[in-house]
Parts: C-alpha cells; structure tokens; sequence
C-alpha cells in the first residue's frame, strides 16, 4: 500500500513538472476572501465546485474474524504491525483468548455483533499457566475489563464470553463499528 501511494504521488509530482505554469491574471488569482475563484484550465479538478484535488481513498479495513486467539508473543506483535499499518482494524465474530489484545488498538472496533472470550492463558494442551504472560495481556486492557481480567478472568481456565455491547458497558472508551 505505501509502496502504491508512492508511486502515484511521483506520478503526480512529475506531472505537475510538466504542467505549464498558472496564468497568474487578476481573472485567475485566488480572491482575498478566500473563495478560490476560476479553477485555472491546465489544473484537473472534480466538477464539484472549489475541489482542486480529489480526496484520499479511505483504506480498506483489516478484519479479524472469529479468531481463536494462540501465542501471546505472536499476538503482540501482530498487535504492534496492525497499529503501524495506518489502516482500520475490524474485530468481528467471536474473537477470543489472546485475540482480545487487539480490540484497543487505536485504530480499531469492535464489531457490534461480536462476542469476546477470556480465559488464563496457558500452555497449549496443558493446564500449565506461565507466569507473566496474564501481565502480558494485562497492559492492553483497560477500566473495567481490565478488572475483571485481574481480579477473575485470568485465573479460569475455562471461557468467560462477553457481548460486544457488555465489552463496552467495562471498557467505555472501546469503540463500536458501524453495522
């Protein structure tokens, strides 16, 4: 995508080399006012009126969808790419276990169908919980999911499930998505 966006801002910029320079008449100088005045013929433009550059195409979310969670470490640093990303991050479906760490990002939301699981973590196939990894998780939760991860959640093996609207009713700061 950066790649991309490249590319067309060096299209752009040496296009705009080419372009012959403004005629700088009093009929095409930008009014004092503020109004831009006559769109000069030589610069493209939307016809809607004072649009002299498109607008940016919003970037297609990236959707996480009913995922069951798994590595702590590897979740983290999925977590710390879908932030540098710049994109949207939908979290939809059922998204449990580490996959919880995501719904704060700050570019994320949460879906308002989704439901989110919690549960200790632990070694897979055992019972076996390792220390510091529920302090791991711990820092990207916050207000009142934060809470209950401390004082319960971490400490059950078994699946706590919460509604999208009761994630939000602890963590008021989560935001939703829309539909």
């Amino acid at each position: 995508m950066k790649r991309t966006l490249s590319l067309i801002i060096a299209a752009m910029l040496a296009l705009a080399a080419c372009a012959p320079a403004p005629d700088m008449s009093p009929e095409t100088m930008p009014a004092p006012s503020g109004n831009p005045g006559p769109i000069p013929p030589h610069i493209p433009h939307s016809p809607v009126p004072n649009q002299f550059m498109p607008t940016a195409v919003a970037a297609e979310p990236i959707v996480i969808m009913n995922n069951k969670g798994g590595n702590v470490m590897q979740a983290i640093s999925r977590r710390d790419k879908l932030a540098a990303s710049g994109r949207p991050v939908e979290v939809r479906g059922y998204c449990r276990s580490a996959c919880t760490i995501y719904i704060t990002l700050p570019n994320a939301c949460l879906g308002p169908g989704a439901t989110v699981g919690f549960h200790a973590p632990r070694i897979p196939g055992t019972q076996i919980v390792p220390p510091i990894v529920d302090e791991m998780m711990a820092q990207y939760y916050r207000a009142g999911i934060l809470r209950k991860w401390q004082d319960e959640w971490r400490h059950s093996l078994s699946m706590t499930k919460i509604s999208a609207a009761e994630y939000k009713r602890l963590d008021p700061a989560v935001r939703i998505c829309r539909n």
